[in-house]
């Protein structure tokens, strides 16, 4: 089934305890593009100036993304993030951000990708995600990710996106922002109330938690011997949980705890190195080994 991604295309620069990196290839929708191919075709929206060094044809060979939505802006400069990682990797702090072309209008969403029934609407302005969805005519499932940002800045556009989404995906502390709660059940419960049927919860290496009705979904992450770069995990999780749903053509909550566990093996291998060179070199069996992996630990 058709799925459409729309969000950042970055370069980044990072550093981290292990090693750093400058001016790597980075951005939402990057990461969730690659990782959402292991399980189906996708639909690439997202903008770049024309200083990118990146051949994202390149990047994509071999993989069903179709990059029809991708626009080069003369004149324009792509996003830039600059980043480090302390300690054990669960803090981090922005050294620089330069917004750059996504400060200008979004892309459009090419007519052919208006009938796509899967959507995610990766992180940026609700404003401008509401602007997005609104280009795609009737979709089955779609899901959007958020930051504290704004949550606290853009509120009033938030709360209408809410009211137009299927799932939300957001971390542990943005959800208790949303919520004004510091219990994590409580607030799920309450972002429900607020329109989407499924709140996603990522606590990071303590994993995350479900809610879809009165159904509840608590999975741990996959454990790692070593963490080189969290970058990108988050988006690598969304996309192997939208690409699983849209491989299967279904969101009923067996098929929502699957894609959540694939969801959670993909960003695992995202995390064993720099940028997206934990993603491109594994493949889906090995994918399918460490989920079997995953089930074993956490059956009883």
């Amino acid at each position: 089934m058709s799925l459409l991604v729309t969000g950042s295309i970055g370069i980044d620069t990072i550093n981290t305890p292990a090693d750093s990196r400058k001016d790597c290839l980075g951005g939402s929708s990057i990461y969730f593009s690659m990782a959402a191919s292991f399980f189906a075709p996708v639909r690439f929206v997202g903008v770049i100036g024309d200083d990118c060094p990146f051949d994202l044809q390149e990047t994509f060979a071999g993989r069903d993304v179709d990059l029809t939505g991708l626009e080069e802006r003369a004149g324009s400069k792509t996003f830039r993030w600059a980043g480090t990682y302390h300690g054990d990797m669960n803090q981090r702090t922005t050294d620089s951000c330069e917004l750059n072309v996504l400060a200008e209008a979004p892309p459009k969403v090419p007519d052919v990708y208006r009938d796509s029934k899967f959507v995610f609407l990766a992180n940026t302005t609700p404003a401008l995600q509401l602007e997005l969805l609104g280009q795609v005519d009737e979709p089955a499932f779609v899901a959007a990710d958020t930051m504290n940002l704004w949550i606290t800045d853009h509120r009033a556009d938030l709360d209408k996106l809410l009211k137009k989404i299927d799932c939300l995906v957001l971390n542990d502390e943005e959800a208790k922002m949303l919520a004004d709660k510091e219990n994590l059940v409580k607030a799920s419960e309450l972002i429900l109330k607020m329109g989407p049927g499924v709140v996603i919860i990522k606590k990071g290496e303590a994993g995350s938690l479900m809610a879809a009705g009165d159904d509840k979904f608590i999975l741990p992450a996959f454990p790692a011997k070593q963490v080189i770069d969290p970058t990108g995990a988050g988006d690598s999780f969304a996309g192997g949980f939208m690409g699983y749903l849209a491989q299967q053509d279904s969101t009923n909550t067996r098929t929502l705890k699957k894609a959540i566990a694939y969801g959670t093996v993909v960003a695992s291998f995202t995390i064993a190195d720099f940028s997206l060179e934990g993603l491109t070199s594994t493949n889906i069996n090995k994918i399918n080994e460490r989920l079997n992996t995953l089930k074993e630990m956490t059956s009883f």
